[in-house]
């Protein structure tokens, strides 16, 4: 396993990092530029963010994808082992990508929703501190700096929840107390597996907290510490997924969130809770992780299907999207800890896929809902022959989501479902079952809301406008050529895989310390 840092000459992630966050400092004491052109500033800083990340991109060595790379470390406070440190893998720096792609999307996607500027300038501001956060959380080098983003993105997302929302306000105040107590509870378990590193490890380090530090430390405490902060990760990570039973939160935030705050919370957001899996808890604590696998793995074939089956019984489409995710996260954590690599890559290319046909998903259904006045699907039909490019666009999401070969989640799903049929076949029999219940979560609805008669009062809404195919372009490309074109990809996260998924707690173990004398 690489935990080796390979220094940058150019700080490119500090770059990531205050391009977004200066921009939305900016609005927040001009209150001219946010009543003004609000906006219009915060996507031309997203489209520089872009660009940046472009340049971070094309300075990443992907030939040593497992390598930590463009990192830049400044000692912080080291009393405490903390450091200023970032640095990227190929998964981390697919996902900051992922996330620098949709804040534009994002911003365009939701251009005439408010209908005060200084609102709309105050929300694109959100957006980007949100932006700025999600560069730290997945560049993170430092347990703590992670830790700090971690706590921090609640913020700007309790904001955009409770004060920008889309529902009646007694309903968006309490989905964002929801989210915020169900987050806060998990950062502070997960503070206290913190603080029993430092308090459990027989010596510290200025730089005791940086994960090539840690990697050697952790494995060296007895079983009981790692096993008690591997519980604490994991318990604010299963709530970030979210996995079941600590799921609640999210259908109910989904409900009363605008799409483009659901895109980013779902899209990319709650993929910090697989990433802190894969990051923290099986780097850190391989043996650990190896004891919980098959709890673990238990809980996210619960997750496929109980998402699955819950997201057939809404008639909110916006909760019915929420809830399929609770059925692709699981398809994912069981990737991470069913103990094999092409799961694992699976896994991995599946937090990519995800991220990319749910934007889709939310941002399609938040402007049917728009147009239609509600997000009762019951109050819809036959809107394909009234909005047949929104219909259309519907669908392919809805069949990249639930793995169609040649779309985007088709490769992901195989690889997981192919890697959990090598260990265990009664997971990966139920996990197909996930699969079933799944093409009836996205047909049943496309055939409620979408085919037969358009009904009175629906049946002259506009269709998708110029600005809209514009936002859908760049998602159905990327679909597309995820679907049919995903070696690239598959290739830079194998290494990542082979050096990360669960085998034998020994051989889990000697890899992290072989990888960190490198």
């Amino acid at each position: 396993m690489e935990n080796t840092m390979v220094e940058s000459s150019f700080p490119w992630l500090t770059l990531l990092v205050a391009l977004p966050a200066l921009g939305a400092l900016l609005l927040g004491v001009t209150p001219a530029l946010r009543k003004g052109a609000g906006k219009g500033f915060a996507l031309v800083v997203s489209l520089l963010e872009l660009g940046a990340a472009i340049g971070a991109a094309m300075s990443f060595d992907w030939g040593s994808a497992s390598t930590y790379q463009l990192t830049e470390s400044v000692s912080w406070i080291p009393q405490m082992g903390v450091s200023w440190a970032l640095g990227v893998n190929a998964l981390s720096l697919v996902m900051i990508l992922l996330a620098v792609i949709l804040v534009p999307i994002v911003l365009i996607a939701g251009w005439n929703e408010d209908e005060n500027e200084a609102d709309a300038g105050s929300y694109a501001a959100l957006v980007l501190f949100l932006e700025a956060f999600m560069v730290v959380i997945f560049a993170a080098f430092d347990l703590v700096v992670f830790y700090i983003a971690f706590e921090a993105m609640l913020i700007p997302l309790f904001l955009m929840i409770g004060r920008y929302g889309v529902g009646p306000v007694a309903e968006r105040h309490a989905a964002a107390m929801k989210f915020l107590l169900y987050s806060l509870a998990g950062g502070l378990v997960m503070l206290g597996g913190l603080i029993a590193l430092w308090a459990f490890a027989p010596e510290h380090s200025d730089t005791f907290f940086r994960l090539d530090t840690l990697s050697q430390v952790a494995p060296t405490l007895s079983g009981a510490v790692q096993m008690g902060a591997f519980v604490s990760f994991m318990v604010a990570f299963a709530i970030k997924a979210p996995m079941v039973p600590v799921h609640t939160w999210l259908p109910d935030t989904a409900a009363v969130a605008r799409p483009g705050t659901s895109v980013l919370l779902v899209g990319v957001l709650d993929k910090i809770g697989t990433f802190g899996m894969i990051t923290l808890c099986l780097r850190l604590f391989p043996e650990a992780s190896f004891e919980a696998r098959w709890v673990l793995s238990a809980l996210a074939v619960l997750s496929i299907i109980w998402g699955g089956l819950a997201a057939n019984g809404q008639d909110d489409i916006m909760r019915l999207v929420s809830y399929t995710s609770v059925s692709h996260f699981g398809f994912m954590v069981l990737g991470i800890f069913i103990g094999s690599s092409v799961a694992m890559v699976g896994a991995m290319f599946y937090m990519v896929a995800h991220g990319v046909s749910i934007a889709a998903m939310f941002i399609l259904s938040g402007w049917l809902s728009r147009r239609g006045g509600t997000q009762d699907m019951n109050a819809y039909s036959g809107m394909q022959r009234v909005t047949p490019v929104l219909a259309g666009l519907w669908l392919v999401s809805g069949l990249a989501s639930i793995a169609l070969p040649g779309l985007s989640g088709f490769v992901p799903e195989y690889l997981v479902l192919m890697g959990t049929w090598q260990v265990n076949i009664v997971l990966a029999v139920f996990a197909l079952l996930g699969v079933i219940i799944a093409a009836v979560y996205v047909l049943m609805p496309y055939q409620r809301v979408f085919t037969g008669g358009p009904v009175a009062g629906k049946d002259a809404l506009p269709d998708l406008n110029t600005r809209e195919k514009s936002v859908m372009a760049p998602l159905l490309i990327a679909m597309v050529v995820l679907g049919i074109w995903s070696a690239p990809l598959v290739s830079a996260l194998t290494p990542i895989g082979e050096d990360l998924a669960l085998g034998t707690a020994d051989t889990a173990a000697t890899a992290v310390l072989e990888g960190s004398s490198n």
